[in-house]
């Protein structure tokens, strides 16, 4: 067998792997051209088609299946949204949403999550095709990533890229004091973190629980100003309470706190009462909020009396917090890879140790209910 170098070995091996698909719909020639440079900058990206409106794009759906769909909303003849759902009706296709008013009107944002974008690039308003050259990075991970999803659940958006890659000391020092020993008798509490395929999966757990579950805080990423929106969504489906997470909340029982988006989200506790402090800093493992920030506030804080629940999500954030959790003594669970849109951050989690199990996301509300019980009746006992 002929002798060949590890560059050619490689060479070869990415020439064996598909390439990924790519189609382009906006009615702007300009960000149909900037978007095409972005991707095609990807050796592993083609771009097969690019379309001024949805009746274009079908026509060319006839021909070539794209891996991924990059879908303004605003458009001529038809809008985005609509085009989506007979998308997702007909014919099920990884869709990103690349839109100016995902941007300027959140409750758009979440329609699209909800008709089933896997994805959303904000795209501002001004300086359009610039602004886009300049987020190249993130529009081409999230090609990648969307062009991989299962399309069980829908996504949230995943923020920019940071440059550089920070953990949770950046914002909270690790407090090592203690961690391994059974923490006071407090209130329980439970924390989750999730990411791509997250909004769909949070809604899921939630809608299952009673009214007296017991209080949650959650860290989902998602870009600023969404949240709000988010949280009021949820608390209308809900029999918990929801709401995005202010300075000093307290983690009540039937309470849901969503992080904010742009700022992170520890957890606090005064005697057997825990509360939201809500902190600046950088973007943790590229992210804010960060959940390996959270769940770092739970360990120290809240020890054996958390559970810790990681669900769906591209990259690692909170695999590193959910091992300090259950080296605090919490209870852990990661999301088994069947039921995540993207098998990221719980497979992280996995490989570290850091599950104590791996559940499918229809056992999560029921885990959550019985930790609640677990704590309260450990607290009789003490």
């Amino acid at each position: 067998m002929p002798h060949t170098s590890p560059e050619a070995r490689a060479a070869v091996s990415a020439s064996l792997t598909p390439r990924i698909k790519a189609m382009i719909v906006d009615d702007s020639a300009s960000v149909r051209m900037a978007l095409t440079e972005i991707l095609s900058a990807d050796p592993d990206i083609d771009v097969i088609a690019t379309a001024a409106d949805p009746f274009i794009a079908a026509q060319r759906l006839r021909h070539e299946l794209p891996d991924v769909i990059f879908l303004d909303i605003e458009m001529p003849r038809m809008d985005g949204l609509t085009f989506l759902r007979k998308i997702m009706a007909q014919r099920p296709i990884p869709v990103v949403i690349c839109s100016t008013i995902a941007q300027q009107g959140s409750e758009t944002f979440l329609e699209a999550l909800e008709a089933g974008a896997v994805d959303i690039v904000p795209k501002p308003a001004a300086n359009t095709a610039q602004m886009l050259q300049q987020a190249g990075a993130a529009i081409r991970q999230i090609a990648r990533v969307a062009a991989k999803a299962r399309l069980r659940g829908r996504a949230s958006a995943a923020p920019l890229v940071a440059e550089t890659k920070l953990t949770a000391d950046a914002v909270l020092p690790l407090e090592m004091r203690g961690l391994g020993a059974p923490g006071p008798r407090t209130d329980p509490l439970v924390c989750i973190g999730a990411s791509t395929g997250g909004t769909e999966a949070i809604r899921e757990v939630l809608e299952a629980l009673p009214a007296d579950s017991p209080g949650i805080v959650i860290v989902q990423h998602m870009p600023e100003r969404f949240t709000a929106a988010f949280a009021r969504r949820l608390d209308r489906t809900c029999a918990v309470r929801v709401k995005e997470a202010a300075q000093g909340d307290s983690v009540l029982p039937g309470q849901v706190l969503i992080a904010p988006g742009g700022h992170h989200l520890a957890v606090v506790r005064t005697g057997t009462h825990y509360s939201a402090k809500i902190l600046d800093g950088p973007p943790v493992s590229r992210h804010r909020p960060s959940v390996d920030v959270l769940f770092r506030s739970a360990a120290q804080h809240a020890r054996d009396n958390a559970l810790g629940i990681l669900l769906t999500g591209m990259g690692d954030d909170g695999a590193r917090g959910l091992l300090e959790l259950r080296r605090a003594g919490a209870m852990t669970i990661a999301q088994d890879e069947e039921s995540c849109v993207v098998f990221g951050m719980p497979k992280e989690a996995i490989a570290r140790g850091a599950a104590a199990k791996v559940q499918p996301l229809a056992r999560m509300a029921r885990d959550i209910t019985t930790h609640g019980q677990r704590i309260e009746q450990r607290s009789v006992i003490r």
